[in-house]
């Protein structure tokens, strides 16, 4: 293997260098300009430098990159990479994970995809692990209370997966990946508009073999097989009409443990795995109409169904959740005002396999307003209110709440070079038994819901943006972000004296607060530097003693380096530093660096090669310590709070026709 990889690297290396030398592509001296990139989180049709609400847009460079990085992955190196972000791996032999924004569990952030909340509930630990990223244009984050338009669940802030539409000019990938742990993937992509006909087509399938890098007989990677079918058919009646009816259809079989069990050799001393089973299948309608002034009319709807089977020797939790999601909205354009209002209707019910136990379900009403005000060239106001009925129920009590969640937001332009946003707002988060610590579990014990009540929040963020040119070729800008989020009668889970674990509203709040810092320099437009730090200061202060929340590290660094001849060749270079983490005992983790390196090429116009060394210098938390503790056939596991499988090489071609 390792000839095969240095054979490779040499190849790419030969082609990126040998090009560079004969290169005559002019370089262009031109003040880079601002892509007028429209944000779609906030549906006003506005840019990104005419939002008042803070949105950071991951656009189609970053998404290729990462799309090429990890075989199989999903989107979960892409959310991972980037500034406040923290991706939260569950289970140390499944694989399974959750996305934290600002410190705080995922639970507190709504994870859509073009707007759809599909992906919460039973199917949070799978979800970003099951999204390819092939069919994506960009992801918008937002970060803080964004409930406005996305109710329960947005505290901490919003990841809105934006797909792509068909156009005239027909678009084509292959996407083939393989790395040297066993993981594999294809993915195509299709579209195109014809006449008042279109269509986007995603098939993917993923293989993953099991995986033990540190020879302690316990998979780091699990055995798996995940395939995606999402078409989707466009109708365009006229200019001003467009009908879209999509399905989206993923089957997964992940089975991680023990290995000689995975292989099917079970005997007294090999008894241990973790299997999910899974099939989601959503089904999304739309209607957009576009009225005179500018102003349009929507229709939204969506109906999904997730299967899930969790197990492990002795125990399975498994049930069918369903999600029904309607949004009716109106988008009116004024002279200064653009005004959004809507209803939507959001119904959940979770249904347990063989038993009734956590069966519960929820029904949301809610109707909305957004007004953004462009008071004058330099000022722009967005205020929205939202109000929400929400019914929630088990076996043990129902409960109706009423949710009125102001927000404001406001964007200064002091001049062409500085400028400001800053916001605030309430949020919520309905009751639920899926959380980070339950999925760690596999829900084993677990109590259902008795007599707790939503987690209610405020929050606010503040930001400074400076962008200037540095001569004629170098351009520099730096994002300095404040926040802080307080959640109070925070759900916390709890442990009674016969081992059961049940749920319980804190009397006192969890509170996130501090701040992240962006740095980017361009240089000759070819060679691009990113450094990122984030520090966050979460307590949870119904906590006695050490209030710090667990895994969660106060400081972040990331820096990219990024060197690329457009339609040619890119290499680039990236390195992370994580700071101690508090673990459930007490004790802090180590501090480390991690390493990555990869090189594209491109060849004849259509295929993309390239190569990736991901964590090459084997951080792995086995390092420092056993991660399975024995016996074998009765393991415990440790908190995962770095990675597992150390170093991964992967490869592979994209071709585009």
């Amino acid at each position: 293997m390792k000839i095969y990889i240095s054979a490779f690297f040499i190849l790419i290396s030969t082609c990126i260098f040998a090009q560079v030398k004969n290169d005559t592509i002019k370089k262009e001296t031109e003040a880079e300009q601002l892509e007028e990139v429209k944000v779609q989180s906030t549906r006003t049709n506005r840019t990104i430098r005419n939002t008042p609400t803070r949105i950071e847009i991951l656009g189609a460079e970053e998404l290729d990159e990462k799309g090429n990085m990890e075989a199989g992955a999903g989107v979960k190196m892409l959310l991972n990479e980037s500034t406040g972000l923290q991706t939260q791996q569950t289970s140390a032999t499944s694989g399974n994970s959750s996305i934290r924004v600002q410190g705080l569990d995922g639970r507190y952030t709504q994870i859509l995809k073009d707007g759809y909340p599909n992906f919460g509930n039973f199917s949070s630990g799978l979800s970003i692990i099951q999204i390819a990223p092939l069919d994506l244009k960009q992801v918008e984050v937002i970060k803080g209370p964004a409930s406005t338009l996305y109710g329960a669940g947005a505290i901490a802030g919003a990841i809105n997966l934006i797909s792509k539409t068909p156009n005239e000019k027909p678009e084509n990938t292959i996407l083939l990946n393989q790395s040297h742990i066993g993981q594999a993937s294809i993915n195509i992509f299709s579209s195109r508009k014809i006449k008042q006909f279109g269509y986007t087509l995603l098939v993917a399938e993923n293989f993953q073999k099991s995986f033990d890098v540190d020879n302690d007989n316990f998979s780091e990677t699990p055995k798996s097989n995940t395939f995606i079918f999402e078409p989707k058919i466009f109708y365009y009646p006229n200019s001003k009409t467009t009908f879209m009816i999509g399905n989206s259809f993923t089957k997964g079989n992940l089975k991680g443990g023990d290995m000689q069990v995975i292989a099917g050799n079970f005997d007294a001393n090999h008894t241990y795995f973790e299997q999910n089973k899974s099939i989601r299948n959503t089904t999304i309608l739309e209607f957009d109409k576009k009225l005179e002034n500018n102003n349009s009319f929507k229709f939204k709807q969506s109906l999904s169904f997730f299967d899930r089977q969790i197990n492990i020797p002795n125990f399975e939790f498994s049930g069918l959740n369903t999600n029904s999601f309607s949004d009716i909205s109106i988008l009116l354009n004024k002279q200064k005002h653009t005004i959004l209002s809507g209803l939507n209707i959001l119904y959940d019910n979770f249904k347990q396999n063989n038993t009734n136990t956590q069966n519960s379900k929820s029904f949301t009403t809610g109707i909305y307003i957004q007004d953004t005000w462009d008071i004058s060239e330099k000022i722009k106001l967005e205020n929205g209110l939202r109000i929400d009925n929400v019914n929630y129920s088990n076996q043990n009590f129902s409960k109706n709440q009423f949710f009125v969640l102001p927000r404001i937001s406001a964007l200064f332009k002091f001049n062409t070079k500085l400028s400001s946003r800053i916001g605030g707002g309430l949020g919520y988060k309905t009751p639920t038994i899926f959380t980070e610590k339950t999925e760690t579990i596999q829900y084993q014990n677990i109590l259902a819901l008795n007599n707790v009540s939503a987690e209610k929040s405020i929050g606010a963020t503040a930001d400074i943006n400076f962008k200037t040119q540095l001569g004629d070729e170098k351009f520099f800008s730096i994002n300095q972000l404040f926040f802080i989020t307080q959640i109070n009668d925070p759900l916390v889970l709890q442990q009674n004296n016969l081992g059961q674990s049940f749920f319980e509203n804190a009397s006192q709040p969890v509170v996130s607060k501090g701040f992240e810092t962006n740095i980017k320099l361009i240089i000759e437009e070819d060679f691009k530097i990113f450094v990122g730090y984030t520090f966050t200061d979460a307590k949870a202060k119904y906590l006695q003693t050490n209030q710090n929340l667990l895994l969660l590290p106060k400081n972040i660094l990331l820096f990219t380096t990024v060197y690329e001849k457009e339609k040619n060749f890119k290499l680039g270079f990236e390195g992370f530093f994580t700071d101690q983490q508090y673990l459930e005992n007490g004790t802090k983790t180590p501090t480390f660096w991690t390493f990555g390196f990869m090189a594209q090429k491109t060849l004849w116009k259509h295929f993309d090669f390239f190569i990736n060394f991901e964590n090459f210098t084997n951080v792995k938390q086995s390092n420092y310590k056993r991660v399975v503790n024995p016996p074998n056939n009765n393991p415990t596991f440790d908190e995962i709070w770095t990675h597992t499988e150390g170093f991964v090489f992967n490869g592979g071609v994209k071709i585009k026709f």
